[in-house]
């Protein structure tokens, strides 16, 4: 019997089987659903990925292959679908805070800021996007904002010690001390031992003017931690800038027994070493100090006014121009440097330093919290 079908070329036969072929391959939803199921993320993101091959304006693909390649860690691809499922349908439900868990997984915390912030803006009561945004704008080091978010995140899960610590740092960081010894307060009442959380409580006391309560607190975080490091130093800082010298002197030496190299430690035991007129031993923690970390601006200070007192006053002004650098808005380096040039008889350099002296106003004492180490810690993904 005669063969019926048209005549067509053994070529476009096999490309007919094959596109037949491949077209019965092509995953459906349903297959991808029923991968997932089964705990196959690998295949089901596989299936997700061809179904948007096929239809590449299905949002919902895109949003659920972001979904599977998230839950495989692989942040950076699933970030990118969700980003196509955005933008083909921007009122895809939970879009926004995938997205945002994406970018902050990957540490992305400025980029993780807006997804968020939409989440948040189209379910305001939803705590996940509260903590992630909180968390992002730490991340970010936009402490205000981040307290913001991280206050409503802590006030609905107060048994969150973490979330409490890191609305705390939050708080000091933007200089809000009265919020910041709220949620340390919180703390205590739940670990009353724990050293960093008086260290902490201290800091935002000292931020409040209330440097002696202050004090106490890092006494108390002593008795916890007698050898925890920069934590002899905090304590000699707050009787230092409260005039308390020879208690200073002790906490410093007590830091330089735990780490004989803190720099912090040897410049302000230089500082009280400077007062007493004792020069040479003076100089002698302040160069140490410097060899160790070049941005203390006190060592710099110090220097100068020692290396002027010896007539060394070319290294004088080496070290005041460093620590003018270190921060131009303080005047004591100008005024410094000022007597330096009248001494050596260059009036104009003088009269310029004592003009930006005139320009200037003396800074407030540096809280606590500027020279502890660590502080804020950076949040973790």
């Amino acid at each position: 019997m005669r063969d019926s079908r048209p005549l067509l070329s053994n070529a476009l036969w096999a490309w007919i089987l094959l596109a037949t072929l491949s077209q019965a391959q092509t995953a459906t939803p349903a297959d991808a659903i029923v991968l997932e199921q089964q705990g196959k993320l690998a295949k089901a993101a596989e299936a997700w990925q061809g179904i948007t091959q096929q239809n590449p304006r299905d949002a919902g693909a895109f949003a659920s292959l972001g979904l599977d390649l998230s839950k495989q860690g692989n942040y950076p691809q699933a970030a990118a679908a969700y980003k196509k499922a955005l933008a083909l349908n921007p009122k895809l439900p939970g879009i926004r805070l995938n997205l945002g868990l994406a970018e902050f997984k990957q540490g992305h915390f400025q980029a993780a800021i807006g997804p968020l912030g939409g989440a948040l803006a189209s379910d305001p009561k939803n705590l996940q996007a509260h903590t992630l945004l909180g968390l992002s704008y730490y991340g970010a080091r936009r402490f205000a904002e981040a307290s913001k978010y991280l206050d409503a995140a802590a006030k609905s899960d107060p048994s969150n010690i973490e979330l409490q610590q890191v609305l705390a740092q939050s708080c000091l960081a933007a200089k809000k001390y009265s919020c910041a010894l709220d949620a340390f307060h919180k703390i205590l009442e739940r670990s009353p031992d724990s050293p960093g959380a008086h260290i902490l409580a201290g800091e935002a006391l000292d931020g409040l003017g209330r440097t002696p309560e202050a004090i106490e607190e890092f006494q108390t975080a002593i008795k916890s931690a007698p050898r925890q490091p920069d934590l002899h130093f905090g304590l000699g800082y707050l009787h230092w800038k409260s005039h308390q010298y020879d208690d200073a002197r002790g906490d410093f030496e007590n830091e330089l027994s735990i780490d004989p190299n803190n720099p912090q430690a040897l410049a302000y035991l230089g500082d009280i070493e400077m007062k007493e007129n004792n020069f040479d031993k003076a100089l002698t923690l302040l160069k140490k100090a410097e060899e160790t970390r070049s941005d203390i601006r006190i060592a710099y200070i110090d220097m100068g006014a020692i290396l002027t007192e010896q007539k060394h006053y070319s290294e004088a002004i080496t070290a005041l121009q460093r620590a003018e650098k270190l921060d131009p808005s303080q005047p004591d380096a100008h005024f410094r440097l000022g007597r330096v040039y009248q001494a050596i008889g260059n009036k104009t350099a003088s009269q310029k330093e004592f003009a930006r002296v005139r320009e200037l106003h003396e800074k407030a004492d540096e809280s606590v919290t500027a020279k502890m180490p660590g502080s804020p810690p950076p949040v973790k993904p």
